[in-house]
């Protein structure tokens, strides 16, 4: 079996797992077996077009990158319909206050998270920080018995496919991520980098300057994109001791 077939049946098999767990009239978490970054609509956030339209680069580059499956359509979902829980992955970008979420909003957020899905809260002006603390706020009341906790450069998230140290964006930012954990996986991924804006492009160039790194931080960026996705699609399985051998032999290929 090919490692994208692996990587596929193993999204499956998780999802059929949730959706076993979970009311009747759930939809399977990644039916379709293979990776999408879709958008999240939610409260007052607002995302521009090129950050919109990086959602398929980010499907683009895992697909060309490594044998893991992936789909570059664009699709926005919205917390309080059902295509929510069709996928197990939805990224949340803005970077203005997102006001109070309604209640059916929050229920559907709560719902997500508990099902197993993976939120990347993206902040696409980390500069000011307005949409990435109201974020953590109204996730909050979602899972108000998990607040954020910091995640090291050791977290399997920085190995899953490129070995890392530490997460970039368009910005550099801190130098860690903060996320909800439940059980052993990391739920909801705070990023203050404005990951979107690293990977979106506008006609024939990028859209945004990467700064202060410029071209070697946005391929780091790339590169920290496709380590999502893996770990979406794989959870932590790099996270044991008889991938070293790999992880080593990698080291000196990806850097």
């Amino acid at each position: 079996m090919s490692d994208g077939n692996r990587l596929g049946r193993r999204a499956l098999t998780a999802g059929l797992v949730a959706l076993a767990a979970a009311p009747c009239d759930a939809w399977a978490f990644g039916e379709a077996g293979a990776f999408r970054a879709r958008l999240l609509a939610a409260g007052k956030s607002r995302t521009d077009e090129a950050r919109a339209g990086a959602t398929s680069r980010w499907a683009s580059e895992l697909v060309r990158r490594t044998s893991a499956p992936g789909r570059e359509e664009r699709e926005v979902v919205s917390l309080d319909r059902p295509a929510l829980f069709r996928e197990p992955f939805a990224v949340w970008s803005g970077a203005e206050d997102v006001g109070a979420l309604s209640m059916s909003e929050v229920s559907g957020l709560e719902r997500f998270l508990r099902l197993g899905g993976t939120l990347v809260v993206d902040d696409a002006e980390p500069e000011s920080g307005a949409f990435g603390r109201s974020a953590r706020r109204e996730i909050l009341r979602a899972l108000p018995e998990a607040p954020p906790v910091r995640l090291e450069a050791s977290h399997v998230i920085f190995k899953t496919f490129y070995l890392l140290d530490r997460p970039v964006g368009r910005v550099l930012g801190p130098t860690h991520i903060d996320a909800v954990v439940r059980g052993r996986n990391a739920v909801v991924l705070f990023l203050a980098h404005d990951l979107l804006g690293a990977l979106a492009r506008r006609g024939d160039g990028w859209a945004f300057a990467v700064e202060p790194g410029g071209a070697e931080q946005r391929e780091h960026a790339i590169r920290f994109a496709v380590n999502i996705a893996m770990y979406v699609l794989c959870s932590d399985y790099k996270d044991d001791v008889v991938h070293a051998p790999f992880l080593l032999q990698r080291r000196g290929r990806a850097r």
